[in-house]
């Protein structure tokens, strides 16, 4: 029996391993993955305390640290894989992959989630080589550059908004006559002199040689086919969250995200807590992960210490 299982190997994963573990919490990790979304990000400029680091240099990092604790109070499972839950009121069980049942007085679920990706030819050719999932990982590589955002809802203006303070043109591409964003990103959008907004515009193909240069789209209405001279395409067509393997456990949204208390992370079950980007958080970014799964550990430290 541990204390606490972990499922997860991206930074909210890793910062609540190291945290357990000096604690001295009987922790196992479970890492399907190292590193989360961020693995695949060329170069990432915001995680705070190194101003440039690649996203598989990151995954390296996570990993080191996390392996650094491993012994009397920290058990890593890697690679591996959570299949399932059960929670009962005084224990959690967590099946793996391997076969594996373990059990504890606590869960943290780390999971993640995964970028909803474009489906159009060239698309996976050009997967970081100019199209990308992530305007404050990548953007600044993009100054003075005209580019293109893929999504009409929150995640693609607010992306929109990144780009204009230092991109030439930015053009959004909408799917249909109506946005999903709120009308006041929207409006902020629009009101920039560098923001193109395309209405009705369904991606086809992404162009390129050795990186992007081009995008194709079609107007719903008429099937016209159109090209934009861009040099960066940023995808923001909806998150997938790791969570399938949680069954009914915990209460989800409706696009199923973990929903937590933001005060203490816990979910609707007394014994299991979430962080980072398979919580239904308003904001997903590497820090904020780290940030609340440290949150979450402080609230099962003092919940186990008091029971």
């Amino acid at each position: 029996m541990y204390d606490l299982i972990i499922v997860g190997g991206g930074p909210a994963g890793a910062a609540a391993a190291v945290y357990a573990a000096r604690k001295q919490l009987k922790t196992v990790l479970i890492v399907q993955e190292w590193g989360g979304q961020s693995n695949v990000s060329a170069d990432i400029h915001n995680w705070i305390g190194t101003p440039s680091i690649s996203g598989a240099d990151l995954a390296k990092a996570l990993k080191g640290h996390s392996e650094k604790h491993v012994g009397d109070y920290l058990t890593i499972k890697s690679p591996a894989m959570a299949t399932g839950l059960f929670a009962a009121n005084d224990k959690v069980s967590v099946t793996t992959n391997k076969g594996e049942i373990l059990e504890a007085k606590a869960l943290l679920i780390a999971s993640g989630s995964s970028r909803r990706k474009l489906d159009v030819p060239g698309a996976a050719e050009y997967d970081q080589k100019g199209l990308t999932y992530c305007a404050s990982c990548d953007g600044p590589l993009f100054a003075g550059q005209d580019v293109a955002v893929v999504g009409g809802g929150n995640a693609g203006f607010e992306s929109a908004l990144q780009l204009l303070a230092y991109c030439k043109t930015v053009y959004l591409l909408n799917r249909t006559e109506a946005f999903r964003a709120d009308e006041i990103t929207v409006a902020a959008a629009k009101a920039h002199p560098n923001m193109r907004i395309i209405m009705n515009a369904v991606p086809a193909a992404v162009e390129g040689a050795q990186f992007v240069s081009g995008l194709r789209y079609k107007d719903a209405h008429t099937d016209e086919e159109k090209k934009l001279d861009v040099t960066g395409i940023f995808v923001e067509i909806g998150l997938l969250p790791n969570t399938g393997w949680l069954g009914e456990t915990v209460k989800l949204n409706a696009i199923k995200q973990v929903v937590t208390d933001p005060m203490t992370q816990r979910t609707s079950h007394p014994r299991i807590w979430a962080a980072g980007d398979c919580t239904d958080g308003l904001y997903h970014q590497n820090n904020i992960a780290a940030g609340d799964a440290v949150k979450a550990l402080e609230d099962i430290y003092m919940t186990l210490k008091r029971s």
